[in-house]
This record gives structure tokens, C-alpha cells and sequence, in this order.
């Protein structure tokens, strides 16, 4: 094995990838925070946006590699509700080309596409490996894909919802659904992710259900907003 290829199958090293993509992916909320507090009302910066493109697509990879069937489809299609996001916030902002446009979506594609034939080898593969246990243990992993599964759905439907009102004001918008969504489905997906001991993946979804709380904190308050 030449060292490119051990550095490649380093444990060490996807572990610390795995770190910095949940660092970019779910500080991104942190940012979100930092910037709420100031104004005193939820408000999502530029910066979200960006963050959650780069980190979402280390932590598709992370999750490729570490076998994880749940964050790989969490990841899957992502890419497209960010990019459309930035898209309209450039058009708001007044700095979007058509170049940018047509690059922004063309990319989007692409990567929504190869991350779909990767998210159904992982799926394959965490089959194949639930066939070989005992049933007992492969009923209570599926159980715990089953938790993940109705967090994940929460997840998508909070983005749906947001996406559908972005496409329908015509620029990047966050309503109050988006954080009760948020907090139900951090706190499933959470859970499954200690059981199957994808620790990185568990810790970096815990730290952002007290910012989907402090959320709906400054959304009952006499300032609340959610722009961008």
C-alpha cells in the first residue's frame, strides 16, 4: 500500500474530517446565533448559507465513509435548498450574473446527482451488514434508522417549508415552523446517532437544539423577525 493510500485509510485522519466538517456544518448556527443576539431577533446571515454548503457536503463524505446510512441521505439533496438560498439572496443583493446563476445551478446538479448514487451504495451497504447480524440486533438498528428516518423528515419538511416560502417572496426567508421542526427532529436524530455511536455526527446535533430553543425565545419577543 503506497502512503497516499494509508493516509487515504487513516482512522485518524476521517475522524479529524468528520470533526471539521460538523465544526463548519453545525457552527453554522453558532454564527446564526451570534449575529440573532446582536439584533435581538432570529435573523439567518449570508454566512449560514455558505456554511451550510461547504459543511454539508465534508460531513456527506464523512458519512460515506464512516457507513452512515442516515447522514448520507440527510445530506443527499441538501445542496440544492442552500444553493437556491445564496441565489436569491444575490439577486436581492443585486450581485447575481447569469454566469453565477447558471454555474450555482449546474453545480447543485451535479453534486446532488453523484451524492445520490453514493447515498445508495451506503444504504446497500448498511443492508448487507444488518443481513449478516443476529435478528435481534438487526431489528434494533433498523428501529434506530426508523427514529433517525422521522427526524430526518422533520428536517426536510423544515427546509421544504422554507425553500417554498424563499421561491414564494422571491428572497430568502426562515418562518417560525422552520424552528419547532428544527428542535423535534435535532432531538430524534440525535438520539439515533448515540445509539449507533456516530459520536461526532450525535455531538454536533446536540449542540444546536439549544440554539433552535434560544430561537423561538427571540421569535416571542416584542423585536421577533427571521431574515436573512
Amino acid at each position: 500500500m503506497s502512503a497516499f493510500q494509508e493516509l487515504l485509510s487513516s482512522r485518524s485522519l476521517w475522524a479529524l474530517f468528520g470533526v471539521a466538517g460538523s465544526v463548519v456544518f453545525y457552527g453554522r448556527f453558532f454564527v446564526q446565533w451570534y449575529v440573532s443576539e446582536r439584533r435581538k431577533e432570529s435573523v439567518i446571515p449570508i454566512a449560514f448559507w455558505y456554511m451550510s454548503s461547504v459543511g454539508s457536503l465534508m460531513i456527506f463524505v464523512y458519512a460515506v465513509y464512516l457507513r452512515s446510512p442516515g447522514a448520507a441521505f440527510g445530506q443527499c439533496f441538501n445542496i440544492v435548498v442552500y444553493s437556491r438560498n445564496l441565489i436569491h439572496i444575490w439577486r436581492e443583493r443585486g450581485t447575481l450574473s447569469r454566469a453565477r446563476n447558471i454555474t450555482v445551478h449546474t453545480a447543485a446538479a451535479l453534486i446532488a446527482l453523484v451524492a445520490t448514487i453514493f447515498m445508495a451504495h451506503t444504504w446497500y451497504r448498511e443492508y448487507t451488514v444488518n443481513q449478516s447480524l443476529d435478528p435481534a440486533q438487526a431489528t434494533e438498528n433498523w428501529f434506530w434508522l426508523g427514529v433517525w428516518g422521522v427526524g430526518q423528515l422533520g428536517f426536510f419538511l423544515r427546509f421544504f417549508i422554507q425553500w417554498l416560502a424563499t421561491e414564494i417572496k422571491k428572497k430568502s426567508v426562515v418562518p417560525p415552523v422552520f424552528w419547532y421542526l428544527s428542535l423535534m427532529a435535532a432531538t430524534l436524530q440525535a438520539s439515533s446517532f448515540f445509539k449507533r455511536g456516530e459520536w461526532i455526527l450525535a455531538v454536533g446535533m446536540c449542540m444546536t437544539i439549544l440554539i433552535y430553543a434560544r430561537n423561538l425565545h427571540l421569535l416571542r419577543s416584542p423585536n421577533k423577525g427571521a431574515s436573512s
